[in-house]
């Protein structure tokens, strides 16, 4: 029997599929090649440990799905402050470096900048591990910060104080321009796995794979309507339990959509990562500019995120 979880996940994904409005222009058979860099946020590891995995099975799991791929590089963004949580961090940040993959800074300990108590809060978490990184990255450069939760500033002054220390210490942002909100389910996805719910499971992989075919066809269309070309991506993913069981099925399907997979430095060499823009690594690029020119995009059906997850496979449901 279909719990009552399962069951509102399955009407919410048949809901948005009937009311997902279209955008003027149909990306969805779209094969033309485009250039797009992997990055992987939260290293050691992003949400809840599932039952039989370990952060060091799920970096192994990430990183054969990103070589099976052909992807050179995957940037992982780092909280050292994960070390001390995970006894094997250590061992996932030698793997990463191992697999031939760079490693840059998440802050510390993933804070908001938004919500920070201060600025010097936010500076000191954001210095804080640097040295951690460097060693690892032995001599390579890893002066690549993405804010957590692409939370970069509370308001301009913030923001344009938080670019002038991280610009004063070396730092480039890395962008993002998609995501498939993984992390969505990566709590979920521990509970179901717990409790041995395969239908749960198997409803949320199905619901998560069409936000991906959904996701690439608005990252095509956005791309066109806000730049009036296919730009460079820069695809954003966690390193989750979650995230590494479904890694294989984006990269397929990125596969079919035509990416070509690059690093984020070739893409941020695109005039479209170097324009004038004032609110720099403050949630996706896409999205971030056509609000700035004014840019309608409305039209282009947006993902959908089922609220029961959080509730799913929690005792009472």
């Amino acid at each position: 029997m279909i719990g009552v979880g399962v069951a509102v996940l399955v009407a919410m994904t048949a809901l948005m599929l009937v009311a997902a409005p279209r955008s003027s222009a149909d990306y969805s058979g779209d094969r033309r090649p485009f250039d797009i860099a992997i990055t992987v946020d939260d290293l050691t590891g992003n949400g809840r440990l599932p039952t039989g995995m370990t952060r060091l099975s799920i970096a192994e799991l990430y990183i054969k799905a990103l070589k099976q791929h052909g992807v050179p590089e995957a940037y992982g963004l780092v909280n050292v402050a994960k070390l001390q949580r995970d006894k094997d961090g250590g061992k996932v940040l030698d793997s990463w470096r191992r697999a031939g993959y760079p490693l840059g800074n998440h802050s510390y300990s993933h804070l908001n900048l938004n919500r920070a108590s201060s600025f010097e809060q936010w500076k000191t978490d954001v210095v804080t591990g640097e040295q951690e990184i460097a060693r690892r990255m032995d001599g390579a450069d890893w002066h690549y910060f993405r804010f957590p939760n692409m939370a970069a500033g509370r308001d301009q002054a913030q923001h344009d104080s938080a670019m002038a220390f991280l610009k004063q210490r070396g730092y480039r942002i890395a962008e993002a321009t998609v995501s498939f909100d993984d992390w969505a389910y990566s709590e979920a996805y521990a509970r179901c796995l717990a409790k041995g719910d395969t239908a749960a499971i198997a409803t949320m992989k199905a619901q998560y794979l069409k936000n991906i075919d959904q996701g690439i066809v608005r990252m095509k269309s956005l791309s066109h309507k806000v730049y009036g070309r296919m730009i460079p991506q820069i695809l954003l993913t966690h390193l989750s339990g979650w995230g590494a069981v479904m890694l294989p099925e984006v990269l397929a399907r990125l596969d079919v959509a035509g990416a070509r997979y690059v690093s984020l430095t070739a893409v941020q060499r695109d005039p479209a990562y170097n324009g004038d823009d004032p609110w720099t690594g403050n949630q996706l690029m896409m999205e971030r500019i056509a609000r700035q020119k004014n840019i309608d995009i409305d039209a282009i059906a947006k993902l959908h995120r089922p609220g029961s997850l959080k509730t799913l496979c929690r005792n009472n449901s």
